[in-house]
């Protein structure tokens, strides 16, 4: 390994980090340094570790999400600033006093955001991994360990305004094609989401109605074709207003549809 700049040389490591090609070097190497706080040979340890592909929110504890300090376990799936505008059309979709879920939450990066900009909404969460659900309770969330909506209060149903959830969605067959600090380290069960990538996706179709109201909104985070190949659920299940959510290049980044009348 390249030898490690000195605690103060931000230019030096962010070109280490650069050559090594990670793309936001400039932006780890401040978070590093951060880290190290001036000790030499933590920083020699830190920037080991990353060069080796481990997430930086693993090795620093915590990631920016819109706006938060979202604290992160290791062998917990890493928040990604993608997914960032769902979070926030979840807020819009979320009344001052309202209910939402957020699914497969992770650190509950987007529940503690629900709960941050609607302080007065009772906003709940679940996932499947025992680390998930320690760390999203340590992040302020009110978590429930077990399968998507299985875990939660019955009492719930029928009165959600919001289902929120970036649930796996990779097919099968890319998995070995994510970057290396996705699949080196991270667990392929955030991610799997069968041959297409829509089994979970579809699962979450169909067991959302028994919790949203009518009128309710449902977000999640997809990719490529999916939203395309999932307009026939949509409308057989009964939801409305299905817009497909677009990043500035007009990539695909996921849905949102309404629970609305069965036609």
């Amino acid at each position: 390994m390249a030898s490690v700049p000195t605690p103060n040389d931000l230019h030096g490591l962010a070109a280490l980090l650069s050559a090594a090609g990670f793309i936001a070097a400039e932006e780890e190497a401040a978070e590093l340094l951060a880290g190290a706080a001036g000790d030499g040979e933590r920083l020699d340890s830190l920037v080991g570790r990353r060069l080796t592909g481990e997430p930086l929110g693993w090795i620093i504890g915590r990631v920016s999400f819109c706006g938060l300090e979202i604290r992160v376990d290791p062998g917990v799936y890493v928040p990604r600033w993608q997914s960032e505008p769902l979070a926030r059309r979840a807020v819009e979709r979320l009344p001052a006093t309202g209910t939402a879920i957020d699914l497969c939450t992770g650190t509950g990066a987007i529940a503690k955001t629900l709960t941050t900009q609607r302080p007065g909404a009772w906003v709940v969460a679940s996932d499947v991994d025992e680390r998930a659900v320690a760390c999203a309770a340590a992040n302020g969330v009110e978590v429930y360990r077990g399968d998507l909506f299985a875990p939660l209060p019955h009492t719930l149903e029928g009165h959600v305004d919001a289902v929120v959830g970036v649930v796996p969605y990779v097919p099968t067959s890319a998995l070995p094609l994510l970057q290396r600090d996705t699949f080196a380290f991270e667990s392929p069960l955030s991610y799997d989401g069968g041959p297409d990538g829509t089994d979970i996706l579809r699962r979450v179709l169909t067991e959302s109605p028994r919790f949203l109201r009518r009128g309710g909104g449902l977000l999640l985070e997809l990719g490529g074709q999916q939203a395309d190949a999932m307009r026939y659920d949509l409308d057989f299940l009964g939801y409305v207003d299905v817009i497909v959510l677009r990043d500035e290049d007009g990539d695909v980044r996921g849905i949102e549809a309404t629970w609305g009348e069965r036609r």
